[in-house]
């Protein structure tokens, strides 16, 4: 055993030992998937707290979750949505979902695909269809100012179609997407945190967005990989533009920016560029790539740059044979252990933090030091490592306390580790006494990623921590051969960690944050002036005509539409255009036609629209499909369609 391992079985107290770490072990269970772990100290073992018990040191938080009849959550939760490609909006701690936000798929609740607004959002092919119908989304982060999250913006990838959505806050509604050139496999985001050209802008301005797979530039099918490359791609948050992207060597996991705007990161998997699985396992180790903001945006001013394809957007050279010097490099490449999982900023502002994987370690990396190196201070990048030390079996993700801890995911241990990164720096630098594992708890089945409330802040307060595991198995009733995902809340006020509570979601989500509610201002009520089709008052409504091309104007206020009926002539191309004159909260209404394949909601004061061709004669009784009134069944009007 060596030095090294035999400080790491100290601080562990002999349970990272008995999981010593073995490669071909680690990879043959990744490759068999869910592993059952029974090798767990009995001592970390924790079973969910019954309702009505507390922790002692909590003084009730266990008991948060079960909140009273009209009693409201004290946190809100974006919780990515995955193949739904949608966001779902949880309260914590109850872990009550409260909301889906349709993004990049069609939802039939709210008519996401079928308006003629939110056809425009998404994106259409010359026929007016939906230019992609399925997506991936994988990490939900959202927009901040002086450090803490303002409430105006989220974000959220589509991995398969390289596109990025931007949800408002105020409504909870996508209103842009950008679909990335030249990427494939998008997967890392983030939003900056400060602007670090002007120094007065400390709130967000761009977003950060990894590309995971490597393909020929422009992509012509070239079959030769040592010609791939990745892209990281810089997307301006107002006007969701690509502002420029960077050629770099390596696939791209998860992303993270720094406190002062100076730094962007991803955690880096294939450094070797391999295109089959057994060529990017060959390299020891990988990497944790930085990029220096300033000097790419200055490259960029200076004209430094190449275009791929049609694409018009500027890509510098970030590859590790561009960027030797580090007074000009643009980009870092710290050697962290191979196949890391994850990059995260600690609230703090002094660290990033690499998750292993593939090695039972967490590599700490401090970011005064990887600007050192820009400086030319360091003579090498790697030695902005501060710490390297030993979790568990299979470290992922990791989350923050604001009080100096983190708390990583180990996946084939099924447990989260609780840990202080100052104690951890102590102790790789040779201080054995330095005891930097403060707690282990036993989780369900493969955790992934995990959040803490306001973890990823300067505002980071430490109460709860929520933890998703890919595996249910037997924690809920079946449902056939697909099961349930398991999120697990954790409370994460005193020393030791507490598990609260279960709660099946539907797979298959990955990342999310938590955040205060008191952050959040959400508007009950449209702006009617805010829809430039919107009608204001039900006088302006009825058919107008210009030839075959018609516009139906409609007003809804419960419990009527304002035309009783209105008449087409088969073949009219029509534009249905309905506005919701009610200005009382929750007083939503919804507009069917059968056998027409429309269906959608208009909220109080919202205008939407719906184009279609009249190709069927006949009476079409189009009904209120929202509960909106004790009248609600009544609420129709007839379009009839003359042969």
């Amino acid at each position: 055993m060596s030095e090294q391992d035999k400080k790491n079985e100290s601080n562990g107290g002999g349970v990272l030992a008995r999981r010593r770490f073995m490669n071909t072990a680690a990879l043959a269970g990744l490759s068999i998937g869910a592993i059952a772990c029974t090798d767990k100290a009995a001592s970390t073992a924790a079973a969910p707290v019954a309702s009505g018990a507390a922790p002692a040191h909590s003084g009730g938080a266990a008991n948060a979750t079960h909140l009273k009849p009209g009693e409201l959550d004290t946190y809100y939760g974006l919780w990515s949505g995955g193949h739904t490609g949608d966001v779902r909006v949880l309260g914590l701690p109850s872990g009550r979902e409260i909301h889906r936000i349709p993004c990049f798929n069609p939802d039939a609740l709210v008519g996401w695909g079928v308006t003629n607004e939110s056809k425009k959002v998404m994106g259409t092919k010359a026929d007016g269809s939906l230019r992609y119908t399925v997506a991936d989304t994988h990490h939900v982060h959202a927009s901040y100012k002086d450090g803490n999250y303002d409430g105006r913006y989220a974000w959220v990838n589509d991995k398969i179609n390289s596109r990025i959505a931007r949800i408002r806050l105020d409504y909870f509604v996508c209103d842009k997407i950008t679909e990335l050139p030249n990427v494939q496999g998008f997967h890392g985001i983030f939003p900056d945190k400060a602007d670090p050209v002007d120094p007065k802008i400390n709130y967000t301005t761009r977003v950060f967005c990894g590309a995971e797979f490597s393909i020929p530039l422009p992509n012509a099918g070239i079959e030769d990989g040592t010609k791939y490359h990745s892209l990281f791609t810089c997307v301006d948050a107002e006007s969701m533009d690509v502002r420029w992207q960077v050629l770099i060597d390596g696939n791209c996991d998860l992303t993270a920016t720094s406190y002062d705007g100076k730094l962007a990161a991803t955690n880096q998997y294939n450094t070797e560029m391999g295109v089959h699985y057994e060529d990017m396992m060959s390299a020891e180790r990988d990497a944790c790539l930085f990029f220096n903001i300033a000097r790419i945006e200055e490259a960029v001013k200076a004209g430094k740059f190449k275009t791929y394809g049609d694409s018009k957007v500027p890509v510098v050279d970030g590859t590790r044979e561009a960027n030797k010097d580090a007074k000009t490099a643009l980009t870092a490449y710290v050697s962290v252990p191979k196949n890391p999982h994850g990059v995260n900023a600690s609230p703090d502002g002094r660290y990033f933090i690499c998750a292993g994987k593939l090695s039972p370690t967490g590599t700490v990396i401090e970011l005064a030091k990887v600007l050192d190196y820009f400086d030319g201070k360091l003579d090498a990048a790697d030695k902005a490592i501060v710490a390297e030390v030993e979790l568990g079996l299979g470290p992922l993700h990791t989350a923050f306390d604001g009080r100096g801890n983190a708390y990583t995911t180990l996946f084939l241990d099924s447990q989260v580790v609780k840990w202080n990164v100052e104690a951890a720096i102590k102790f790789h630098g040779g201080d054995k006494s330095a005891k930097y594992v403060v707690d282990r708890l036993d989780v369900q089945y493969q955790p992934g990623h995990l959040n803490a409330s306001q973890s990823e802040t300067k505002a980071a307060d430490g109460k709860y921590l929520a933890v998703g595991c890919k595996f249910s198995k037997d924690r809920f009733l079946p449902v056939g051969p697909l099961h349930p995902e398991n999120e697990q809340m954790i409370d994460i006020s005193g020393d030791k960690m507490v598990l609260m509570a279960d709660h099946p979601v539907r797979g298959e989500p990955h990342d999310f944050i938590i955040f205060k509610r008191d952050l959040l201002k959400p508007k009950q009520v449209y702006n009617l002036d805010d829809f430039p089709l919107a009608i204001k008052d039900p006088k302006e409504t009825g058919v107008f005509r210009n030839g075959k091309k018609v516009t139906v104007k409609i007003t809804s206020q419960a419990p009527a539409f304002s035309m009783r009926e209105f008449k087409l002539k088969k073949g009219d191309e029509v534009t249905l255009i309905l506005t919701n004159l009610d200005k009382i909260e929750d007083l939503t209404h919804g507009f069917a036609i059968p056998k027409y394949n429309v269906n959608f909601i208009v909220n109080p004061l919202e205008t939407a629209s719906v184009s279609f061709i009249a190709d069927k004669p006949g009476v079409f009784w189009c009904y209120c499909t929202h509960f909106c009134h004790a009248l609600h069944l009544e609420m129709r009007t007839r379009m009839i369609v003359e042969a």
